[in-house]
Parts: structure tokens; sequence; C-alpha cells
């Protein structure tokens, strides 16, 4: 099975460390990577995963990439192309928690990646303009997109608006009668032990965690970070952005206020937390794989060999309920989609991804410089313009994209 999907496995490690820009740019690589280069998927199907995703909890583009592998070769490639996408992020964010003390923060503002957020605007825009006809045919569509665009573009962060336009979405769809299955499907039976699994871990740690706290165990941080980060993982809605002050709260915060009744929770210095959350920002890969950096620093005195097991535990307990939720919640999906008002969702819910995408774009726009005679300026925008040129009538892998972006801000 390794060698009859090691092709597709490449890809998914060449997207992995040139995915820059968040969950809406990583949709702009993978349309070029896994649709137009080699179709592993059809558009159709990559914007069904990622607007079924953005109901979900949990790390949206990695979701959205295991999907991708269960289509091609069920759970267990499914598992391979999950591993294969969070390792190289997270071993280096894992890295970044012992080298952090040799780091000099001011060079961590440096301008090698002064275009990466142009770049990830571009393929935000090639995203939307190669999707664009696919979703948006007729006026209720173009009403949903716009209507979705100004919403998350004015609440953008807030971590209900993507669930709550999705759905929405779907049900502005279902007021026309015409719109109905093509195929009737039969229902397979559902597989529970995902939910099951993800629900018994999601217990089983909470109670471990309180009785080691009250208890005092003498080992219970790793317990109790485990648990922390399971628990933001499967709660989390918006992505890495909203994933980090729910970090800053718990592991920085909250200690400070409950110090006195529990001296030992888990504790990351508050400088340190901010610059994890800068260099992530600079990491190609998810943004989750911040948790290899705060399970590091989180267990960092207790050794380096308990920091190695901290990385591993903030690694895992991130984007196991993310895996474990939508495995067992895409076969649900794909059987209810027989029924005419599931179907006819589909339609509004493309509507609403796009508009997100469109939304997204402008929001990353706002903070690049485009006026002023300095050089930064007009090179900002031809960023942007050659990325979708190139995405949109060339073969050019986007590593190299990325790449040649980190050398115009190395030389520029």
């Amino acid at each position: 099975m390794l060698l009859r999907h090691l092709h597709f496995l490449r890809a998914v490690f060449r997207h992995s460390i040139s995915a820059f820009g968040g969950p809406q740019a990583h949709m702009g690589m993978m349309i070029k990577t896994f649709v137009v280069n080699t179709p592993y998927v059809t558009e159709k199907e990559l914007m069904e995963y990622n607007a079924f995703c953005q109901l979900l909890p949990g790390a949206s583009s990695t979701q959205t990439l295991t999907l991708i592998g269960y289509k091609r070769g069920g759970i267990p490639l499914a598992v391979l192309t999950l591993a294969v996408w969070i390792l190289p992020a997270s071993i280096l964010m894992g890295a970044f928690s012992f080298l952090l003390q040799y780091i000099d923060k001011r060079e961590l503002g440096t301008d090698i990646f002064k275009f990466i957020p142009p770049m990830a605007a571009g393929f935000l825009g090639y995203a939307v303009i190669h999707i664009f006809p696919i979703a948006i045919r007729n006026m209720i569509t173009w009403i949903i997109m716009l209507c979705s665009a100004a919403a998350t573009y004015f609440l953008f962060g807030k971590t209900w608006v993507i669930p709550v336009l999705i759905v929405a979405g779907g049900i502005a769809t279902n007021f026309s009668q015409t719109r109905i299955p093509q195929v009737e499907q039969i229902p397979r039976k559902t597989r529970w032990w995902n939910f099951w699994l993800f629900g018994i871990i999601f217990i089983a740690a909470g109670i471990l965690s309180e009785t080691a706290r009250k208890n005092d165990w003498p080992g219970r941080k790793p317990i109790n970070l485990f648990e922390n980060t399971y628990r933001m993982g499967s709660l989390v809605f918006g992505g890495g952005q909203v994933l980090m002050p729910m970090m800053l709260e718990q592991w920085s915060v909250r200690p400070e206020t409950v110090k006195k009744r529990n001296p030992n929770a888990v504790q990351i210095d508050e400088e340190k937390l901010y610059t994890g959350m800068g260099i992530v920002q600079a990491v190609p890969g998810p943004v989750f794989s911040i948790a290899a950096f705060t399970g590091g620093m989180a267990l960092k005195d207790m050794g380096a060999h308990m920091q190695v097991i901290g990385c591993l535990i903030g690694m895992i307990a991130i984007f196991l309920p993310s895996a474990l939720l939508v495995l067992f919640f895409y076969p649900i999906w794909h059987n209810l989609q027989k029924y005419a008002v599931v179907y006819r969702s589909l339609e509004g819910i493309n509507a609403v991804v796009v508009g997100i995408m469109l939304a997204s774009t402008f929001y990353i726009m706002r903070d690049i410089s485009f006026s002023g005679p300095n050089t930064v300026s007009l090179v900002n925008i031809l960023v942007i313009l050659g990325t979708i040129l190139l995405l949109q009538f060339s073969r050019i892998l986007p590593p190299f994209i990325v790449f040649l972006c980190l050398g115009l801000g190395y030389f520029l």
C-alpha cells in the first residue's frame, strides 16, 4: 500500500514544507498540488471536504488533507497522510523549544519572510478564481458569497462565525425545491468506534488529570499537559489563530490566578509563549504544530528527556481529536447526502466557502503595503500577481514559488 501511494505521500510532504499562510492559503496550494498538477481529487470533492471540515472543531487544513488520504486509501493512508503532514512542522516547533534560549528575539522579525503574506494572498486569490465558476452559478449563490465575505472580514477570528455561516448558507439554498440529488445512494452502516474512542479519551483524560491534580501526583504534569492540549484540540473552532489565545489563557494567564490552590499547574512563561506564536507563523505546515513547542516548554524543567516527551504529547494531543472526529463524521455526512435537504445545502455551503476565502484574501492584504515610492510596495503587488499567474498558467510546484518569495525577502 505504501509503495502504491508513494507518489501521493511525496506530494503531501512537498505541501507540508511549503504551506505558509494558514488554512485558507493552504486551500489554494491544495488545489494546485492535489487537483491541477496531479488529480488526486476533483475540485468538487476538495470543496466538499473543506466545507465539511469547517463545521468541525480542530485543524481544518489537517482534516481536509486527512480526508484526501482517506478517499484514496482508507484509514491506513489517512493516518500516513496525517503523519507526513504534521511531522515536519511539529519537529521544527519542538526543536525551537530547545533552541529558544539561543535565539536573539530581535532576529525573529527577519525580512526573509516579508513577502510571504502577499504570496499567501496570491494563493488565496488563485483558489477563489479556480473554484468561483463551480460554486457561484446563480443569484442566490452570489448573495450568499457576498454576505459571507462581509461577515467573515468584519468578524474575522470569532470562533462561531464560520460554522454559523456554513449552516446558514446550507439553509438558504433549501428554499428552492428544484435542487434534488441526481443519484439515490444506499446508506451505509455507521461505524461508531472513532466517535467512542474520541469520547473515551476525552473523559478518561479529564478524570485522570483531575485525580492527579487533587492527589498532587509527583509526575502529574505530563498528564495535565495531555488533558489540556486534547481538550483544546477538541473544542477549538477557527484554526490556529483561535487556538493560540486559548493556550495563552490556559498556560500563562490562568496559572497566575490559581497559584495558591494549584501551585503545580502547567505554566509557560508569557513572553516565551508569545515568541513561539511568532515563530510558528514563519514555519510551513499546520499552525497547530505550536502544540509541540508548548509541550516542550511545559516540561522543560523536568529535564531534556521529558521535554522531548512533552513535544510528543503536545503534537499527538492536539491533532488526535481532529483526526478522530473527521474520520467518524465524514462517513455520516457522506451518507446524509442522499437526502435532498443535504444535497441542496451543498450549493449554499460551497458559496460560503468562496466568500470566506475572498474575505481572507482581503484580510491578509490589509496589512500589506501597496502605496508609497519604496521598492517593497511594488514588489508586494508583483508577488501577488506573479503567484496567481504562475499557479494559473504554469505547472510550477508551490514549493518553488515559496522559495522564490523567501529569496526575494533575503535579497531585497
